[in-house]
C-alpha cells in the first residue's frame, strides 16, 4: 500500500502500512468499515463519488516542534522517515506534516481507502473521478494517464488555490 505521491508538489511516496488498525476500538474500527463501504448518495438520492479516506498534508517549518505539538493533541506518529515528513493518527483523523517539500498545506484523498487505513474492494476509480471533475469544468494541476489501470494520482485546485490530492494507491478495480 504505497502511495505513488506527486514529485511536482514535493509529496514524497508513502507507506500506510505503518499506519496500525489495532489503535481503533472494534466497534469504531467496524463502522467505519461499514460506513466507508457504504454508497455515497446526495440528499437527491443521485449515486456520488467516493473519495476514500481524507487527511490534510500540512507544510511545517520545524518538523520537530510540530510533531511535538500535534502529540500533545494526542496525535501518535505512525509512519514517515522522521527527516522530512511524519504521518500522524488521532482515532481516524490522519494528518501528514511535511518539512520543505511543498510550499501549502494539501488536502488529500486515497480512494480506495476507507479512513480507517483498511482497503476498500468497490470504490470510485481516481480515473472515473477525473473524467467527472473534467465534465464538471474542473482542469488538472496534475493528471494521470485515463487508459492505466494502475495506482494514479491527480491534483486540482479549490476556487480559492488550494491543492487537492486524489492520490489512489491501488490498480483499479476490476483490473
Amino acid at each position: 500500500m504505497v502511495g505513488s505521491g506527486d514529485v511536482r508538489y514535493g509529496i514524497p511516496p508513502l507507506d500506510l502500512r505503518e499506519v496500525p488498525l489495532s489503535r481503533l476500538p472494534y466497534r469504531l474500527r467496524t463502522h467505519y468499515r461499514q460506513c466507508s463501504r457504504n454508497t455515497s448518495r446526495n440528499p437527491s438520492g443521485e449515486m456520488t463519488m467516493q473519495l476514500g479516506a481524507f487527511s490534510i498534508s500540512l507544510a511545517v517549518q520545524d518538523l520537530a516542534v510540530s510533531r511535538s505539538f500535534y502529540e500533545k493533541l494526542g496525535f501518535h506518529v505512525t509512519g514517515g522517515d522522521e527527516k522530512q515528513y511524519l504521518i500522524l493518527v488521532n482515532g481516524t483523523t490522519v494528518i501528514g506534516l511535511f518539512q520543505g517539500l511543498f510550499e501549502k498545506n494539501i488536502l488529500t484523498f486515497n480512494p480506495g481507502l476507507a479512513q480507517d487505513m483498511s482497503r476498500i474492494a468497490d470504490f470510485t476509480d481516481v480515473r472515473d473521478i477525473r473524467a467527472s471533475l473534467l465534465a464538471g469544468g474542473i482542469a488538472m494541476e496534475s493528471d494521470t494517464d485515463p487508459e492505466t489501470t494502475g495506482p494514479a494520482s491527480i491534483i486540482i485546485k479549490d476556487p480559492d488555490g488550494n491543492p487537492i490530492l486524489i492520490d489512489q494507491f491501488f490498480p483499479k478495480p476490476g483490473s
